[in-house]
């Protein structure tokens, strides 16, 4: 994996939403990887001091400890190269690998003729092979061999007399045989996370495909209907010129005709699919915000998509972006609500005061002409750290208000 969200926006910068997403999955995998490394460290540590406590060769404990320190920073290129294990090809990449696993064969033979230890003499390739990318399924067969041949080799020391039979004795072989499974129970959670992040990205440039494919049978019914109207009006005067002009001329009219109402229809189209209900409008801003990290409030009119799209829709959006470019970042209220003359938006974000300039630019200037040629009011405040757009709209036909809901 990258560093980034394996979700992108195609057609430019990732959206808040997907760069937080992106911060999550990077947060976790460095929590991932330091569980990894640290109960390597750990179980070197353990080793180390079990070194130092059988009496002989006083160069065992730096042996086992600094040839430990050099396996399990060999063991770190494992886990750079286990992050991307998803984008990589199928197969095992020898040359990547070779270096790591040979440093882990050479520590596990040194370390373990030093303290006379088989089970510390496969220890390191056996963590160090779980660590490799393994297709499906065979992963679980390599921890349990690896587990199984490990408390072999434990009981083995145990018979030959090269381990303390005491509790304090097993802990350094118990560390030993458990690191394999515990290593890829930390994996297998980011695995998880890797593959669900990737599903839910896979579904919605499934959903994005399926909208443009109706989007495109939409048009191609709508142009063809028209265009094949058309061909024959336009057929059927070419044969009228010369006996009845009066008739082509009508012919060539009703093309005219048709060629506006193709034209109309496209348009209708159009608008049809730029065009969201100002309830789910609001929504949608709701869950950028609360994205971007805000404690975001929404109070929504259970019939708010009964509202002007076509004159509150910009004003939400662009309102959106102002909080998001000009707030402190940290709350956030919406409010889409029925009045007896319209519709009332209600957009409030905190502020910090003496911090930026004058929060309202040449967007808010474009929502403020946009109201005003919808018969609207515009109303901008700013105090007690609150930045406030207030807007209120007309509607041509009102229906008596049900009250108001919280979505």
């Amino acid at each position: 994996m990258s560093s980034t969200s394996p979700v992108a926006d195609h057609f430019g910068d990732p959206p808040p939403g997907a760069r937080q997403l992106a911060r999550g999955i990077t947060a976790t995998w460095w929590y991932t990887f330091s569980a990894v490394v640290f109960i390597e460290l750990f179980l070197v540590l353990v080793w180390t001091l079990q070194a130092l406590a059988v009496p002989g060769d006083v160069t065992a404990p730096f042996i086992v400890g600094l040839g430990g320190l050099v396996w399990w920073a060999s063991t770190m290129v494992l886990l750079a190269g286990y992050r991307h294990r998803l984008d990589a090809e199928p197969g095992i990449a020898w040359t990547r690998i070779a270096l790591p696993l040979l440093t882990a064969v050479a520590y596990g033979v040194v370390a373990g003729l030093v303290i006379d230890s088989w089970l510390l003499a496969l220890m390191p390739l056996a963590q160090s092979v779980v660590l490799l990318n393994w297709p499906k399924g065979i992963r679980l067969r390599i921890v349990v061999l690896t587990t199984l041949l490990l408390v072999l080799l434990a009981f083995v020391d145990a018979a030959r007399g090269a381990a303390d039979i005491d509790a304090v004795g097993w802990i350094p072989a118990l560390y030993a045989i458990i690191i394999p499974a515990m290593s890829v129970s930390s994996l297998w959670w980011w695995d998880v996370l890797v593959t669900v992040d990737r599903a839910r990205a896979s579904e919605s440039r499934l959903a994005a495909t399926q909208e443009r494919l109706r989007v495109a049978t939409d048009v191609h019914d709508l142009q063809g209907h028209h265009l094949q109207v058309i061909a024959l009006q336009l057929e059927l005067a070419e044969r009228l010129m010369g006996i009845d002009p009066d008739a082509a001329l009508e012919q060539l009219q009703a093309a005219r005709v048709s060629v506006d109402e193709a034209r109309q229809g496209t348009r209708d189209l159009a608008t049809r699919f730029r065009s969201v209900p100002l309830g789910d409008e609001v929504a949608n801003a709701r869950d950028l915000l609360a994205a971007a990290g805000l404690d975001v409030e929404a109070d929504i009119a259970p019939d708010a998509d009964d509202a002007p799209s076509s004159a509150l829709g910009p004003v939400i959006r662009e309102t959106t972006t102002n909080v998001l470019r000009h707030g402190a970042g940290r709350r956030a209220r919406l409010a889409l609500r029925r009045v007896s003359d319209g519709w009332r938006y209600e957009v409030a974000n905190d502020v910090v005061a003496g911090v930026g300039g004058e929060p309202v630019g040449s967007g808010l200037d474009g929502v403020r002409r946009r109201i005003s040629e919808a018969g609207g009011t515009l109303e901008i405040r700013e105090d007690a750290g609150e930045f406030l757009v207030l807007v209120t709209v007309p509607a041509s036909e009102m229906p008596p208000a049900d009250g108001e809901g919280r979505r």
